[in-house]
């Protein structure tokens, strides 16, 4: 396919699969999610540190200055978005392009970025709004429950989906 690299070529042609380097290896796995836009790439290794928060979410044309990877998704045609969480990258496409022509570059950039052995992230984001949230200083039992609620059960489902949630 036109405009497509050497290594988009050889990824699209490995299968479901694919593996990167020597004994260390790496092998990214892909999942659907439940919006046809956006498909969960899983690397096998750690993508955001917890030291870092749950998850990062970057859109085209915003800085994505501390993390590496994202920056580099967001450089591949198509590419509208990028979500990172703990083992996880969610990459967000333009409704106009297809998986199909897309996935090779992605996963070609990803396995790429990997190899140099840096980390994906390389800072927290800064905070969007310096209001403060609802549940800081002492939770009340309705906030709490509603903490314990989202952590046990909802959110663990939205990373299934390639999200994350939070409460505020």
């Amino acid at each position: 396919l036109g405009g497509r690299s050497a290594a988009a070529d050889a990824v699209a042609r490995a299968g479901p699969w694919r593996r990167l380097g020597g004994a260390r290896g790496l092998f990214i796995q892909t999942e659907e999610t439940p919006n046809p836009s956006s498909l969960k790439f899983l690397p096998g290794k750690m993508v955001l540190p917890e030291e870092y928060g749950s998850s990062m979410d970057f859109r085209a044309g915003d800085s994505a200055k501390n993390s590496p990877l994202a920056m580099l998704l967001l450089r591949v045609q198509g590419v509208q978005g990028i979500f990172l969480g703990s083992n996880f990258i969610t990459v967000s496409k333009e409704d106009s392009m297809s998986w199909d022509a897309l996935k090779p570059e992605v996963f070609a950039t990803i396995m790429d970025f990997y190899a140099t052995g840096k980390a994906a992230v390389n800072g927290p984001l800064a905070a969007a709004d310096g209001g403060e949230a609802v549940g800081d200083g002492e939770d009340s039992e309705i906030v709490m429950l509603i903490k314990e609620l989202l952590e046990e059960r909802i959110r663990p489902m939205v990373h299934e989906d390639g999200g994350d949630i939070f409460f505020k």
